[in-house]
């Protein structure tokens, strides 16, 4: 991390803006999810990360519990109803309430559509799209109950909009995920429940980035077609994750904010001759 770089810093919410605020996330314990964990911490909230690696959880809750606040990790599988309805019902036990929910659980690999099999599609669908809504459900019900509100936060993708060859199955997910969080922001509005959505690009400080364009040659292609010239970071999707779960967005709900920097806008990368380079064939 480079200190006073502005890729890096904080967001600018006051000290405590968070303060008794009680956040689920998925994914939580590597990548994306855990710096979300971290920001929030860092502004108050107590924090229940869920993850299928218990030994990653482990390593995440004591990271986060430096930073002062209550930290409960919870071994899920987003894939698995019972197992999110436990970890609902294990936060309620350890907290009382739940005020938040971040569904960044998420699965990707690249395959040529063709070449997909049944159990690679149901891979990516379940965890993204299924994922998304038995947490969505379960924690929807829980706020309902306690009758103050929440917001839900969905981590989707430009895909959503632009399609992505090579990851039907994660592009066809995060539009569901899309038009749910849309859907949930109009059903759950008479709760208080607020439900919105970011589209990040390609975030260099996740595996993602290495996953999808393992060569420096795919990395290049695709950085040349962003405008801003650079991948995103980690912290700067935290900042953003920060201010829409908090109070100072309460009349936000059923937006989708894309932080790519303006990719999406350009030519991206289904220009022919760039799609052979990266393998997506003729």
């Amino acid at each position: 991390m480079q200190e006073g770089s502005t890729l890096y810093k904080h967001s600018m919410l006051k000290e405590g803006s968070l303060e008794g605020k009680v956040a689920i996330i998925t994914g939580g314990a590597t990548g994306l999810g855990k710096a979300m964990a971290l920001e929030f911490a860092r502004l108050g909230a107590n924090i229940v990360i869920a993850s299928r690696n218990k030994e990653n959880l482990t390593k995440a809750e004591e990271e986060i519990s430096k930073l002062g606040t209550k930290v409960l990790s919870v071994q899920t599988d987003v894939r698995v109803p019972d197992q999110v309805n436990n970890l609902v019902q294990s936060t309620v036990e350890q907290f009382g309430e739940v005020h938040i929910l971040v569904n960044n659980a998420a699965g990707n690999f690249r395959v040529k559509t063709m070449d997909m099999s049944v159990n690679a599609w149901n891979a990516v669908i379940n965890i993204v799209l299924n994922g998304t809504f038995y947490c969505s459900q379960a924690v929807g019900r829980q706020m309902a109950k306690q009758g103050s509100g929440g917001a839900i936060l969905n981590i989707g993708s430009v895909h959503a909009w632009t399609g992505s060859p090579l990851t039907a199955h994660s592009a066809a997910a995060k539009a569901g995920v899309l038009a749910l969080t849309k859907t949930l922001a109009v059903e759950w509005a008479p709760y208080q429940i607020r439900t919105n959505m970011i589209a990040p690009g390609p975030i260099a400080d996740t595996g993602a980035v290495t996953q999808l364009w393992p060569t420096p040659e795919d990395a290049s292609l695709i950085l040349n077609n962003i405008p801003a010239q650079r991948f995103g970071h980690l912290q700067e999707i935290a900042n953003l994750a920060a201010y829409l779960v908090s109070d100072y967005a309460s009349y936000v709900s059923g937006a989708c904010y894309v932080v790519d920097g303006a990719g999406w806008l350009n030519k991206g990368k289904y220009q022919l001759g760039e799609s052979r380079k990266i393998g997506m064939g003729d």
